[in-house]
């Protein structure tokens, strides 16, 4: 009876704020329709929305009218929304018309929206919300086009991300100059228009601090970002990427990427974390990159090859360039008896505490190797092995698991302090 006394003590406000946390609209619906007191917290007090087939998978099986209907009414219940998500991955299409009904009558409220349904016809989704408090916004499979910057102002957006749509370059870039305080953009599997055969995009802005680019159809990025921090790019096939900017990059990441000309200026003075994966490079260039990032704390080469074979990278090299580095991670391939990504050299790396080792196919010198990495980080606390184990093993490749399976056991017994971990696929 005290928890009965309790909810019932509870402020309508606090009761809005609980709903607000549900995560699915139908759990919202349901729990406020249990008292006149909740019923009047979700119109009232509640602040947050999420229309999801995800959550509730009958929705799959509603017309795209009776949803429509549906959500219209939902959201009319209530006269103070600061989020909202319409994620249907299912619906083909919804009519314009409920579309614009939801955002006009949201917008003076509306602080976050996330969007993921095509309409017909197509809404201009930033002409809906332009002028408003928007803070972030997510589109997907919603394009953007006609950008007017001196009327779709949106003066406190700090988050937008935009994934399988058409975009043109000059939008975009447009875009951007009409967020003065956006801090993070996002942009996935993109059909870029260009106005010129190189398919070339150029983005600027003075409050950016992370952007994540994947799977854009262009050949050419040139990115001013003097505030830039955190630089992802992901599945890219490009002639250029060029970044100018003040040297405030902390976190680069590469990953499935072809460059032919890499230029990130004078950003690699303040890196702490460098993550590249699937990537091919010149020694030569990859070092005079890597050289002036002395602050780095966490170093990750996963099936990275060096085009000139007989350039390797050494635990010297690490050491002396790296001094704070504290977390490395490696992968082993074989390749003409190589090792790639391996530390040649004899010097320790003193400062590492974690060490992150792995395959993608074994070879019978990976338990010597991981041996030998283990060896030359004297502090190391912990120690995490990466394998792809397949379906299907031939006995030779039974035989250097079993080997390495030993391996692993010499080295516990030697460095008892290390934890050790296995994460395997």
């Amino acid at each position: 009876m005290l928890s009965e006394s309790f909810m019932d003590n509870l402020p309508v406000e606090v009761v809005g704020n609980i709903l607000s946390h549900l995560g699915s609209a139908r759990k919202v619906v349901v729990a406020s329709s249990t008292c006149r007191k909740w019923r009047e917290s979700f119109r009232k007090h509640l602040h947050t929305l999420c229309f999801s087939s995800d959550d509730f998978p009958a929705y799959r099986d509603l017309t795209t009218r009776r949803l429509e209907i549906i959500i219209t009414q939902t959201i009319f219940q209530t006269i103070g929304l600061q989020c909202l998500s319409i994620r249907m991955d299912h619906v083909q299409e919804f009519s314009a018309a409920p579309v614009i009904a939801w955002l006009m009558y949201t917008r003076e409220t509306l602080r976050s929206l996330s969007f993921n349904v095509c309409t017909v016809p197509t809404v201009n989704i930033l002409e809906k919300c332009g002028r408003q408090k928007l803070e972030v916004l997510d589109l997907d499979h919603n394009s953007v086009f006609g950008v007017e910057p001196s009327y779709q102002r949106f003066n406190s957006l700090r988050s937008f991300s935009l994934r399988h749509a058409s975009v043109s370059a000059l939008d975009l870039s447009l875009l951007l100059a009409a967020c003065p305080k956006i801090e993070t953009l996002t942009l996935v599997s993109l059909e870029i228009v260009t106005s010129d055969s190189l398919s070339s995009m150029e983005l600027s802005s003075l409050t950016l601090r992370s952007l994540y680019a994947k799977a854009l159809a262009v050949d050419k990025i040139i990115l001013e970002a003097d505030n830039l921090e955190n630089l992802q790019l992901d599945t890219l096939n490009l002639d250029l990427f060029e970044l100018i900017g003040k040297g405030a990059l902390k976190i680069f990441k590469l990953d499935d990427v072809s460059i032919t000309h890499l230029d990130i200026g004078e950003s690699m003075d303040h890196l702490e974390v460098i993550d590249v994966s699937t990537f091919t490079i010149t020694w030569s260039k990859f070092y005079q990159m890597l050289s002036r990032s002395s602050k780095l704390r966490k170093l990750r080469l996963w099936g990275v090859v060096f085009d000139d074979e007989d350039e390797m990278m050494d635990s010297e090299t690490v050491a002396i360039c790296f001094p704070h580095l504290k977390h490395l991670c490696l992968s082993y391939d074989t390749r003409d008896s190589l090792f790639n990504n391996g530390l040649h050299g004899s010097l320790s790396l003193k400062n590492v505490t974690t060490l992150e080792l792995g395959w993608s196919v074994i070879g019978e010198h990976f338990g010597q190797w991981v041996f030998g990495m283990v060896d030359r980080c004297p502090n190391l606390n912990k120690l995490v092995i990466h394998g792809v184990l397949s379906e299907a093993k031939t006995r030779e490749e039974c035989q250097m698991l079993a080997n390495f399976t030993s391996s692993v056991f010499s080295v516990m017994r030697k460095y008892v302090h290390v934890d050790v971990l296995f994460e395997y696929e």
